[in-house]
């Protein structure tokens, strides 16, 4: 995996042999950071990055600099592997947590700039993954949830459905708070 953008702009990290994940791919992550880098200065902003998987996206925060950054993710292997390249990258500003996601959502009582949340495709209940980020109140003021899913899940009909955006395979819907919310 290869870091696009930033302080840490072209780093390979190595990923362990045996993690079955579905990464973001670098077309995708360069589009997105695009479209953040174009709305938000990052380097006053806290983030929380649910399914982090090997923590691709999370990476691609910390080397733009965000003040701070969560990953959550339930598997073992993902938090180790994660809290290790944080520390090769000398990153203080990353807190690593292993929960169930839907838990982590149902507890948590911090205030987030940008929520990413990029579950399996196939994972029942993705629809849910907005509902408890605004149901909890979990964004600030300006800030935005975006899921990563598959081209045949369709979340527009929550009232805080901004826009979807594709890019190759990737599909990504963004939410913000509204006067509905």
């Amino acid at each position: 995996m290869r870091i696009i953008s930033g302080e840490f702009k072209g780093r390979i990290i190595h990923t362990p042999a045996g993690l079955t994940l579905r990464p973001t791919t670098d077309i995708a992550k360069e589009a997105l950071f695009n479209v953040l880098g174009n709305r938000y200065d990052f380097d006053e902003f806290s983030v929380l990055d649910i399914f982090s998987g090997t923590g691709g996206i999370t990476y691609e925060f910390i080397s733009r600099g965000v003040k701070e950054i969560l990953c959550v993710d339930s598997n073992p292997k993902h938090i180790s592997f994660i809290e290790k390249s944080c520390k090769d990258l000398g990153c203080t500003n990353a807190r690593v947590v292993r929960s169930d996601a839907f838990v982590f959502l149902k507890t948590c009582t911090k205030k987030f700039d940008i929520i990413f949340a990029d579950p399996p495709y196939d994972l029942k209940g993705i629809d849910q993954i907005p509902q408890l980020v605004f149901e909890k109140e979990l964004l600030n003021t300006e800030g935005v949830l975006i899921v990563e899913h598959a081209i045949e899940t369709d979340l527009s009909a929550h009232p805080c459905f901004v826009e979807k955006r594709k890019w190759g395979k990737v599909n990504m819907s963004f939410f913000e708070k509204n006067s509905n919310s």
